[in-house]
């Protein structure tokens, strides 16, 4: 079960140390995801050459590798700085964003999986199910499945990769291939801001950079998210003032405000 109070002291930390998160994120989510991070108290670099992987990984408390726009170049980048990462004995979230959509992603994302050993692995469910599946298509970089639908494949892949795996949907999922925990809170409004996900993978990186636990920590980033999705969507008359609602709640929810919203 969710453990409230290491929940609150978890945002507290990440205002208080303001960890430095790695993103090899796409073109789509970099200014949100930025934003995002900026707004909880985390600090967000946005790097992909190569040259500078091993340099950036080793000042950075997690990386998160999200394989959303791609190209060559960017994998060779994505592959030098969790090879690194891993090397260290650091945090790596893999985000396999629109795995099953082409033989390309989902063999881009498990070569990521084999040679740098992410920590977590954040996706839809189309997606995770894609990993564990190879007949499983998704519909470009949106879930064509639900969540729940994606519980077993998550087990398995845990199993398969020791990463714990993190499902997100209307309901939420964090598992370690044993032990399963899910999250309800959020809006479906959610689904109509583009890199929601990706900035979710984002959140759970910067959780994992203060708290060693990847179990819990992906846990506390969805429950941020799910929360700070669903006051926000309150309070917003579309999609379009979601993202700037979104944004101001993650920078000014209280503990206190959060564990008292959030539900399993």
């Amino acid at each position: 079960m969710l453990n409230k109070e290491k929940l609150a002291a978890d945002l507290t930390a990440i205002r208080e140390k303001s960890p430095l998160v790695h993103n090899i994120t796409n073109y789509v989510a970099m200014n949100f995801t930025a934003n995002a991070l900026l707004a909880v108290g985390a600090s967000p670099v946005m790097a992909h050459a190569v040259e500078e992987m091993e340099d950036m990984t080793a000042i950075a408390g997690a990386l998160m590798i999200n394989i959303g726009t791609l190209d060559k170049q960017w994998v060779e980048g994505m592959l030098a700085a969790g090879r690194a990462m891993n090397n260290r004995g650091g945090v790596t979230v893999l985000d396999p964003v629109g795995a099953g959509a082409t033989p390309y992603r989902t063999q881009t994302a498990w070569k990521i999986i084999n040679e740098c050993h992410p920590t977590i692995i954040r996706g839809n469910g189309s997606e995770i199910m894609a990993l564990v599946n190879a007949n499983v298509k998704s519909k470009g970089v949106d879930s064509s499945a639900a969540s729940s639908d994606a519980i077993e494949s998550a087990k398995m892949l845990a199993k398969q990769t020791g990463a714990i795996v993190t499902i997100s949907g209307a309901t939420d999922y964090v598992t370690d291939g044993e032990r399963t925990e899910q999250l309800t809170n959020g809006s479906p409004m959610q689904t109509l801001v583009t890199a929601m996900g990706c900035t979710a993978s984002s959140m759970v990186a910067a959780f994992a950079a203060i708290n060693p636990d990847p179990f819990e920590a992906s846990l506390h980033a969805m429950a941020l998210m799910g929360v700070v999705g669903e006051l926000a969507a309150k309070k917003s008359a579309g999609p379009g003032s979601l993202l700037t609602n979104f944004n101001d709640l993650l920078y000014t929810i209280t503990p206190e405000e959060l564990i008292n919203t959030v539900r399993q």
